[in-house]
């Protein structure tokens, strides 16, 4: 089976703030020379580290649809400088190394960003305005003018021709398609203008890919600094035909599982601490240190080995073995008691920036799309309901998260709120998620089933099939569900389980699994609910969801905000687009000997974060 994208005309653009939990930004201060050693890099060619992950990077491109994943931006936060970056505080501070920013403007919203002279990409070329200028190309959805169409029942695109001949930029956010003109360039400088007021600013943009390179595969120009300016003439005289060819490479090029062949090497250009110099798919993903970074966040252990391994208590014995040295994985109580027993090796636990959730497919020809029932919106809707009511979230919780965390007792009941942050209460109070879903109703399904005339009705389960948790969930899940009739299966990944998520819509009718925030910024869900959005996957279209997002773009007032979004997540509720579970419990362990100085975020990049101020042990040395 093949599996392609179904894009969207015009879609509107932005950066999401939740990413796939399975910015590309540096950030902290480092020594010039950490170990004292007095090289170019300022760090010892000696150390080493290993650490696990449960999934393998994918994709370079992090804010595209099919790249805006944990599993990549984990790795292209070391890869990549940005304009700011969260601290361990979570206070966004702006890294002056790469560049700074300033609003010059309220009325209308106007942001100048200005490159610092030590803001350079890996293979010498200066970073500069045209990297800004291209993700607000690809962002804004301004170029977007092609849909594609699929065989539903192969999901084979049936008009490639008009597609090659057409503009499609990966990408869907709300917050960069506010920025309508063009920016306007000058000099080092890049200044964009708002058509209103946007909440989030800070973080609706940032530098994304090499523009340049971009720029050198899709229009055939060697020179670097050539290439740029012909990106960015390209877009300012909206060349069609030229970023009809940027698009292709934005959208397409970056996407890569392995080490790319040597003819595309350009791939691995980047910005920040490290570059990649080994990869193997499925196995491993090497980072050694990028010895003409001029940025103020140096590497400071010389080559970081991303190990992966997606069964968590594989996971525990590689640390035991000594293969890894840190790892951060899905927690059960087994694998926090197996972890507690290794002999020299810290843990620390508590809840994560994660929420585990099921969503429905809306317009894929499954069981929950009114198509399957002659364009009968209210039957999907029952069938919807039914599903979600036999979902066993309390049961759940009991069986696989309390075990791990005693505290950690009841369901997450809001779709954009974190359990204690100052909106959730009222949020919950208002949405009616858990007087609709707060037990399992199998007669209440049966009952919504028999109304709506559906039989035999099979849902199609995607989930990360090498998870243990989640596989626990899915056997939950379907052993309830079926009580009511239904016949829950799991779907069959056909690539992984990220990328089938956004790419094979037509083969899956309900997802499991996790999101995780990437900001603390007010509108960050806006990506996941909104028309069109990048984290929306499902064909889900709500024109109040819509609306009350446009006023949470300008709303500052925190009372306001959350009766805002208390009136989109009771939309969720009402159309039974899916439900929230629980929140992440979360278990680091790490062996001392080998690194140090470890310190976790609780949004992405979890543990990765501060890679800039850890240090390697004499053990760690190669």
């Amino acid at each position: 089976m093949r599996i392609n994208r179904k894009v969207a005309f015009a879609a509107i653009a932005a950066v999401s703030a939740l990413s796939l939990a399975a910015c590309s930004s540096d950030g902290g201060n480092a020594d010039d020379d950490a170990t004292g050693d007095g090289d170019n890099a300022g760090i010892s060619q000696d150390t080493s580290v290993n650490i696990a992950w449960n999934q393998p990077f994918y994709s370079a491109n992090g804010t595209s649809i099919t790249g805006n994943a944990t599993a990549n931006n984990v790795i292209l936060y070391m890869l990549n400088s940005g304009f700011n970056y969260y601290d361990e505080d979570l206070n966004l501070v702006q890294d002056t190394s790469f560049g700074s920013y300033e609003k010059v403007s309220d009325d209308p919203l106007t942001i100048k960003y200005t490159f610092a002279d030590t803001a350079k990409w890996s293979d010498g070329v200066a970073a500069g305005p045209a990297d800004l200028l291209l993700e607000w190309a690809a962002q804004s959805g301004k170029f977007n003018n092609v849909e594609a169409e699929t065989d539903p029942e192969t999901g084979e695109i049936t008009n490639q021709d008009e597609l090659d001949a057409g503009v499609y930029f990966d990408a869907a956010s709300p917050a960069v398609a506010l920025i309508e003109e063009t920016p306007v360039i000058e000099g080092n400088s890049i200044t964009m203008t708002y058509t209103k007021p946007f909440a989030d600013w800070e973080t609706a943009i940032g530098v994304n890919l090499p523009a340049h390179v971009v720029a050198q595969r899709a229009l055939g120009i060697e020179d670097g600094a050539e290439a740029a300016d012909a990106l960015v003439k390209a877009i300012q005289d909206n060349d069609t035909a030229s970023v009809s060819k940027i698009s292709k490479v934005w959208s397409t090029d970056f996407n890569y599982a392995s080490m790319p062949a040597e003819a595309d090497a350009n791939l691995l250009v980047t910005s920040g601490a490290y570059t990649i110099t080994d990869f193997v798919k499925d196995q491993y993903i090497t980072l050694t240190a990028n010895p003409d970074y001029e940025g103020e966040h140096k590497a400071a252990i010389n080559k970081v080995t991303v190990r992966y391994n997606g069964d968590p208590m594989g996971q525990v014995t590689a640390l035991q073995n000594g293969e890894v040295d840190l790892i951060n994985p899905q927690a059960t109580a087994d694998l926090l008691t197996a972890v507690q027993k290794l002999d020299g090796v810290e843990v620390a636990t508590g809840a994560e920036g994660t929420y585990e959730h099921v969503d429905l497919q809306f317009a894929n020809g499954g069981p929950f799309d009114p198509k399957s029932y002659g364009g009968d919106a209210a039957k999907a809707l029952k069938v919807r309901q039914a599903f979600l009511k036999t979902i066993p979230r309390q049961d759940i919780v009991d069986k696989l998260v309390t075990p791990l965390d005693p505290t950690m007792t009841t369901t997450r009941d809001s779709f954009t709120q974190v359990p204690g942050s100052p909106m959730y209460d009222g949020i919950v109070g208002a949405n009616g998620q858990s007087d609709e879903y707060g037990t399992v109703d199998v007669d209440a399904a049966k009952s919504l089933l028999s109304e709506a005339g559906a039989k035999d009705v099979t849902v199609r389960v995607l989930f990360d099939p090498n998870n243990t948790r989640r596989q626990n969930e899915f056997e939950l899940i379907k052993a309830s569900a079926e009580q009511a009739g239904f016949k829950v299966v799991p779907y069959e990944v056909q690539t992984d389980w990220g990328t089938d998520l956004s790419n094979a819509t037509d083969f899956y009718d309900a997802a499991l699994f996790g999101w995780q925030s990437t900001s603390t910024a007010v509108t960050e869900s806006d990506a996941n609910y909104r028309t069109g959005a990048t984290n929306n996957f499902y064909g889900y279209s709500n024109k109040t969801v819509d609306a009350e997002f446009d006023k949470l773009q300008v709303e500052t007032d925190p009372a306001a905000q959350e009766e805002i979004l208390s009136n989109v997540e009771a939309e969720l509720v009402k159309d039974a687009f899916g439900v929230t579970i629980f929140q992440f419990p979360g278990v680091t362990a790490w062996n001392p000997e080998k690194i140090s100085n470890v310190s976790k975020l609780t949004i992405a990049p979890t543990i990765f974060y501060g890679f800039w101020n850890w240090t390697a042990g004499e053990a760690a040395s190669e």
